[in-house]
């Protein structure tokens, strides 16, 4: 998991957390994704390893109907939503006809397990572990594996997925002074003038508190500042109207 977690902040995270997952137990793809009550799902995550990448394709096919009548994760979602995470395991034998052959079938998976977590109101994620006819069936000493790591795979997830939203979050108004810095020095400004500690900040981005301190101290070299209190002035200043003659 440490290296999962190492992945975390990456452009690569799908892929290059799956190879880590691969360091101890063998998964052809993985896929988080969030389902929804009364939309569609939404796809947050795939990855391929050492198989041919059809992770999204498989996923538009789901989207395009077959989720309407899933009922493999209806169980989970009854537990989940009073707490805590449950771990599904699927063969495709075991799923009917068009979602065996247009997913299964058609991309030569064999059996699937699903972290599923409770996700915002009513909705879930779910991690899907996915291996190929050509794979051994998952064991039971494996599943219990998958169940050890479910807690802190979960969290890693959820922390990307926040970190993925808060980056796609347009500022509504952000302090000229901080437009001009890069990114990653950015976003931990921003955080620091919404009163976060560099322990949120890191878990937020996925990194550690001491990359913050080492972001938050280049900005500060940028800006010609050395405390908290002359980030907050700058900004006020930065956002300020011009002064009417």
């Amino acid at each position: 998991m440490a290296g999962v977690i190492g992945c975390l902040g990456h452009e690569d995270f799908d892929t290059a957390a799956l190879r880590q997952l691969n360091a101890a137990i063998a998964l052809c793809w993985w896929s988080t994704y969030s389902l929804h009550k009364h939309r569609p799902p939404e796809l947050h995550a795939t990855g391929s390893f050492q198989a041919p990448d059809h992770t999204r394709d498989a996923f538009r096919f789901y989207r395009q109907g077959v989720y309407r009548y899933d009922q493999t994760f209806e169980a989970a979602r009854e537990r989940v939503l009073h707490g805590g995470a449950v771990v599904t395991h699927w063969h495709a034998a075991e799923l009917p006809s068009e979602h065996r052959d247009g997913i299964y079938t058609r991309h030569a998976l064999r059996e699937r397990v699903s972290l599923v977590t409770a996700w915002e109101e009513d909705d879930l994620i779910a991690i899907s572990l996915y291996r190929r006819d050509e794979q051994p069936a998952f064991s039971d000493a494996e599943l219990d594996l998958i169940c050890g790591l479910a807690p802190p795979l979960i969290a890693c997830i959820e922390s990307y997925l926040r970190s993925r939203r808060a980056a796609a979050r347009p500022p509504a108004c952000q302090p000229a002074p901080l437009a001009a810095l890069p990114r990653r020095e950015r976003e931990v400004c921003e955080r620091l003038l919404r009163g976060w500690t560099h322990e949120g900040i890191g878990a937020d981005l996925g990194i550690s508190a001491g990359t913050v301190k080492t972001y938050r101290d280049r900005a500060f070299e940028r800006l010609g500042i050395q405390h908290r209190n002359e980030l907050f002035t700058l900004a006020l200043d930065g956002l300020a109207p011009p002064s009417q003659a």
